[in-house]
């Protein structure tokens, strides 16, 4: 994905401090010539004492809380944090970079799965009982997210690696007028 991203021409690229996202930004930094900004912000959410299980591991082991989160409660699994947290805090992140990105130019966050969910749900404003409409991104895989005067917008979710055979599957932003500024 690396050719791909990099033809956008990142201005910023930020990764979370874990080692598979390091990885996974290294060749899009080396190819765009960008610096690579490390934040633990972006980290997958924190599962607590669910880190590392199964599901169903996780059913039998926490019943009455694995339920609740099934029927859609945004609760702290395992005693670590809610979806709501992990994405004010990757929010925040993109935020709090964004004016280091030129008008019109690309910020790249890598991340985590769930935290890449949290944090479009939040930068979207939406309300987290209806974060899990968002499909998971899968391994490099990635959304566009264009900001608007009136708000974020969600242009593009899921693109992958059929997007190599049609770049423009994940589209110009930078060439809509509506768009404008774009970030």
């Amino acid at each position: 994905m690396a050719p791909l991203l990099a033809a956008g021409r990142p201005a910023l690229v930020l990764s979370s401090d874990l080692v598979r996202a390091r990885d996974t930004a290294a060749p899009l930094v080396a190819q765009a010539g960008v610096e690579l900004r490390l934040d633990a912000r972006l980290r997958e959410l924190d599962l607590g004492a669910w880190q590392g299980l199964t599901t169903q591991e996780a059913r039998e082991r926490f019943p009455e809380e694995h339920e609740a989160w099934r029927n859609g409660r945004d609760l702290p699994r395992g005693g670590g944090e809610t979806y709501r947290q992990a994405g004010d805090r990757a929010a925040q992140c993109v935020r709090e970079a964004l004016p280091q990105v030129p008008p019109a130019g690309v910020l790249v966050a890598v991340t985590h799965g769930g935290t890449a969910r949290a944090a479009i749900g939040a930068l979207l404003e939406a309300d987290p009982t209806a974060w899990w409409q968002f499909a998971p991104l899968a391994n490099c895989c990635w959304s566009v997210l264009v900001e608007h005067p009136r708000g974020w917008r969600l242009e593009r979710h899921g693109v992958g690696p059929d997007a190599l055979a049609d770049p423009a599957s994940w589209g110009d932003v930078s060439a809509r007028p509506q768009a404008a500024p774009v970030r």
